[in-house]
């Protein structure tokens, strides 16, 4: 068995999408997910699964929402070791000290071409950003809502992505952990 961490985009947001987590947790286990936990309405699930390839299980997971509750979110799934490897690559660990101000953004791919070059022309000043593989660190001081560069990130990088703040990042993989 395999630990994986599902990280699930849109939903519970707005009043949209409305996925309970006592049911997201039911649906999971009705896929043959065991020891499934998550973390706070947004859609993080850490579970243990036989499946060997993730996407084809995303994809089932996926499906599972849309037959369920008439919306199919994106669902990224991971393994703890590659939430490890991202929170072991953190270049800002000072930014560490204040959870909601660092942000990863896990990315579906490794972007063939990133638009580096508009990400610097957008970041402001108080921000830093690093690409490490499929995954993206934005330190921004002044908070994630007044970043130009978290709103545009996504589009410039070329590829989907989620993202999470360190205080949650930290929560998943502790309960990966476990």
């Amino acid at each position: 068995m395999t630990t994986f961490i599902a990280l699930f985009r849109g939903i519970n947001v707005g009043g949209k999408n409305i996925l309970p987590m006592n049911e997201l947790r039911e649906l999971l286990q009705g896929l043959g997910c065991e020891d499934v936990k998550t973390y706070i309405q947004s859609g993080n699930a850490v579970f243990r699964h036989s499946e060997i390839s993730p996407p084809r299980l995303a994809e089932r997971i996926g499906a599972a929402v849309h037959s369920s509750y008439g919306f199919e979110p994106a669902v990224q799934l991971m393994t703890a070791d590659r939430l490890e490897k991202a929170v072991r690559s953190n270049p800002f660990p000072e930014g560490t000290s204040d959870p909601s101000k660092l942000h990863v953004f896990f990315l579906v791919a490794v972007p063939e071409n990133p638009d580096l070059e508009a990400i610097e022309a957008v970041r402001a000043d108080s921000e830093r950003f690093a690409l490490i593989g499929d995954v993206a660190y934005l330190h921004a001081k002044e908070g994630i809502a007044r970043s130009k560069l978290a709103a545009r990130a996504e589009r410039l990088l070329g590829v989907a992505a989620t993202a999470r703040n360190w205080r949650s990042v930290a929560k998943i993989l502790d309960m990966a952990r476990q």
